[in-house]
């Protein structure tokens, strides 16, 4: 005789997407220099891509769009016809203190190994001490706690920066930080991420704006 099964309780799987955009081309990006807090514009070419970003955007109702306090980003959303509900300082990219500006070869070069943010961590700067890949992840954790209300029933957009929303993402899959170093994502790319029966999951990632095989550096 088969035995009764006690009926278990499921909380609900929240119904909402998260969206998360990289911010268009600039300069730095293009040069492959770790682009933290400098302000820098976006590129004709960055402006373009974040304007294509529009029609992957349409079929989406966002409940909360939020966008780092940056140019770069608030730019992209704007070309991307997104109205930020607000600016999130979480959302700022990492902070490579004195790697600010240099490419991951020079770095290499003076360190004479094969650095990575990921894996090495930063140096203090003149104006910043920097951030560890842990304290990037406690501000993506921020984000994620703000959000989560909305995603329940609603999309939500965020516009960021490359190391940061690789980091937000291990963080919202429950990876470890460094988990972020195993997930490309390319200027003026899209991101969707939802849940699958409670589970965290990838549904789509770093999709262009325009389809094409040029690839753009993952720092800053």
């Amino acid at each position: 005789m088969a035995s009764a099964r006690t009926p278990s309780y499921e909380p609900p799987s929240p119904n909402g997407s998260l969206v998360l955009l990289r911010h268009g081309q600039t300069q730095w990006s293009l040069d492959g220099r770790h682009t933290g807090r400098t302000d820098l514009p976006l590129l004709p070419q960055g402006e373009e891509d974040a304007r294509a970003l529009a029609p992957r955007l349409a079929g989406h109702r966002f409940g909360l769009v939020l966008v780092s306090p940056l140019q770069r980003a608030q730019r992209t959303a704007e070309l991307a016809g997104l109205v930020p509900d607000a600016v999130d300082p979480d959302l700022l990219e990492w902070d490579y203190g004195g790697y600010e500006g240099r490419t991951t070869h020079d770095i290499r070069e003076e360190l004479g190994y094969m650095w990575t943010v990921f894996s090495d961590g930063v140096v203090p700067g003149a104006d910043s001490p920097g951030e560890t890949v842990e304290e990037v992840a406690a501000r993506a954790s921020r984000v994620l706690r703000r959000i989560g209300p909305v995603l329940q029933d609603q999309d939500v957009a965020l516009v960021g920066h490359g190391h940061a929303l690789r980091v937000l993402t291990a963080v919202f899959l429950r990876e470890a930080p460094r988990f972020g170093a195993n997930l490309l994502l390319d200027a003026g790319s899209v991101c969707v991420l939802r849940y699958e029966r409670e589970q965290p999951c990838i549904h789509e990632w770093n999709v262009p704006a325009t389809r094409g095989d040029v690839s753009t550096p993952a720092a800053g």
